[in-house]
């Protein structure tokens, strides 16, 4: 499971389109479908109702929603950290 797909999967959540999110995340469609399938496929579940269309999130889509956000968020926050430990770092701070 890697971050750019999570990334892309909220997207397709959060848009409720494969078209839409890989608009928004200006990629190809069949780069957003790739994604998802990848993750349906290692996790061996669904994570949408689908048809012609996306129409909604499965149980297990809904899930893994809720738990990729949080992830995403954290690796954020560990982004902005690294970089202001750095910045502290290169103007001669400390770290208390």
């Amino acid at each position: 499971m890697q971050l750019e797909q999570l990334e892309i999967f909220v997207a397709v959540a959060r848009c409720g389109s494969f078209t839409a999110a890989a608009k928004q995340l200006y990629i190809s469609h069949s780069s957003t479908s790739r994604a998802v399938s990848a993750l349906e496929d290692e996790l061996g579940v669904r994570l949408f109702h689908r048809g012609n269309r996306v129409n909604g999130l499965t149980a297990a889509g809904e899930t893994l929603l809720e738990e990729a956000v949080k992830l995403l968020d954290a690796t954020e926050a560990a982004k902005k950290r690294v970089k202001a430990a750095a910045e502290r770092e290169n103007s001669g701070e400390k770290e208390t």
